[in-house]
């Protein structure tokens, strides 16, 4: 059974450490001398204090985490931390309901970037800074930040990465400790943030502009300062930019890892799943290209590769950055891109969706049994790499795979049957499951989720935390037997 209390202390730790990250906006907004300063000190205190009451009520129980208390302290930090984000929102927008407050740290969080706030371009430069920054520290995650960080208060790290970590095969360790582990991921990350925010400099934005598409770029998660997004920019060579650096984001970390470590480009090209990733998401880009020049959206083709590879990728990594309202493109483009964002990024990225590696693994499995049918008596095993991969990995992806399909049909049978049309009720749950953003009709990219109503929004919400959750991980920890002995 799981040690509650236990858990409780470890969340008041992560939670201290949340608190502090308030303090950034809070600086900005004092230096702006906007309204906002005193939305975020008075957030950074309530959060404090909580951090403070819930580690002292906690603090006999020391004892070490078990598997099962990973899952369930990943899963109050995914829920709970949110509502902690809110509490600036909520403060400086007194008319934003919690659900719509929820509804956007969540979206931080969880790196989708679909968003509930319209006038961005007129807001304190200090909340969308906020907004990005959820997306950056989400981007990663939290709690393999706290894995780096709490080892050295005596916490354990090994069941948090496990339950946290992205993708089919979670237990393969790039270094002797979970701690190194972890340390080494953050220190690619943050090297590719200085990289793409310079480059962002260098193509023409502002620092202060490059700073938030930067957190959002590398985060996949495609909240911007601008409520045209790119188009307010309309620069090929941001554009360009950002397609590099959610090309990168959308890579497995730990392949980034090891490359840095040995100093060799050739683990990239080992990686099947990173040649998969580069070969669909650029085939997609062309065909993409192709469709919107023959059917007349762009006179030239240059200027529809163009338009095509921003938003291909931007959709395809789970981004959801728009340079132009892609709505308004011939029907099978969008609903291409949507369904690029449900298995394209790459295990271990900081992306959504079903991961390139398990539609692999699928894939193979279905060819597999083609290949039976026709020789029953054939032995033939799924390989990765060249290695087999034992069953138990097939079966979990295929049980995956089953429960990633039910949740997407059960959760648009409920947006239409409350009252949502089922292109927008589709492409939203979609669009939240797989943490992409915009999705179609009365959430596409030239609009934002403030239209639905509380209901869908919850409906959203849940979506986005299934998702980043990687579903097993929040379902493990609703059923009764998770609190069992």
């Amino acid at each position: 059974m799981s040690n509650p209390l236990a858990v409780l202390r470890v969340f008041a730790l992560v939670l201290l450490v949340f608190a502090f990250s308030m303090l950034a906006p809070a600086a900005v907004a004092w230096v702006d001398q906007d309204e906002a300063a005193g939305a975020f000190q008075r957030g950074f205190l309530a959060t404090l204090l909580a951090a403070g009451l819930l580690g002292w009520l906690t603090r006999r129980h020391t004892e070490e985490l078990r598997i099962r208390d990973g899952f369930l302290l990943v899963s109050l930090v995914w829920c709970v931390m949110p509502a902690f984000a809110a509490l600036p929102l909520l403060i400086y927008f007194p008319s934003m309901s919690f659900t719509d407050a929820y509804f956007e740290t969540v979206s931080g969080l969880t790196t989708t970037g679909a968003t509930v706030i319209e006038g961005l371009d007129a807001l304190p430069y200090s909340i969308n800074l906020w907004r990005a920054l959820l997306v950056f520290l989400g981007g990663m995650g939290l709690i393999v930040l706290a894995v780096a960080i709490l080892p050295l208060l005596g916490v354990g790290g090994r069941q948090l990465f496990s339950a946290e970590s992205p993708g089919p095969i979670k237990e393969t360790r790039l270094t002797p400790r979970m701690a190194h582990t972890a340390k080494g991921l953050w220190l690619v990350y943050l090297s590719l943030a200085a990289s793409c925010t310079l480059a962002y400099v260098w193509a023409g934005m502002g620092w202060r502009d490059a700073i938030i598409h930067m957190f959002s770029t590398l985060g996949l998660g495609g909240f911007s300062s601008h409520d045209a997004s790119y188009g307010h920019f309309d620069s090929p060579q941001i554009e360009f930019v950002a397609i590099v650096f959610m090309t990168l984001a959308g890579m497995n970390f730990a392949t980034h890892f090891m490359a840095l470590r040995h100093r060799s480009a050739a683990f990239y090209w080992a990686d099947p799943e990173i040649r998969w990733f580069i070969g669909v998401l650029y085939a997609s880009v062309f065909g993409v290209a192709v469709l919107l020049w023959i059917s007349g959206a762009y006179a030239e083709f240059g200027t529809a590769l163009r338009f095509a590879a921003f938003n291909v990728v931007s959709i395809a990594t789970t981004t959801g950055f728009a340079s132009t309202d892609y709505a308004q493109w011939p029907f099978f483009a969008p609903l291409w891109m949507l369904f690029l964002c449900s298995f394209v990024t790459c295990a271990g990225s900081t992306g959504g969706g079903l991961k390139m590696m398990r539609a692999i693994i699928v894939f193979r499995q279905v060819m597999r049994e083609v290949i039976r049918t026709v020789h029953p008596n054939a032995v033939r095993t799924v390989k990765l790499a060249g290695a087999p991969l034992p069953n138990k990995i097939v079966f979990a992806v295929l049980a995956f795979s089953f429960i990633y399909m039910a949740i997407i049909v059960s959760l648009t049978l409920l947006m239409v049957f409350s009252g949502l049309d089922i292109v927008s009720g589709f492409s939203a749950v979609v669009a939240s499951f797989n943490n992409t953003g915009p999705g179609l009709g009365q959430v596409g990219p030239a609009t934002t989720f403030k239209s639905l109503s509380d209901f869908q929004t919850w409906v959203c919400t849940a979506a986005m935390l299934f998702g980043r959750l990687e579903i097993f991980t929040l379902l493990l920890v609703l059923t009764p037997s998770f609190w069992r002995k």
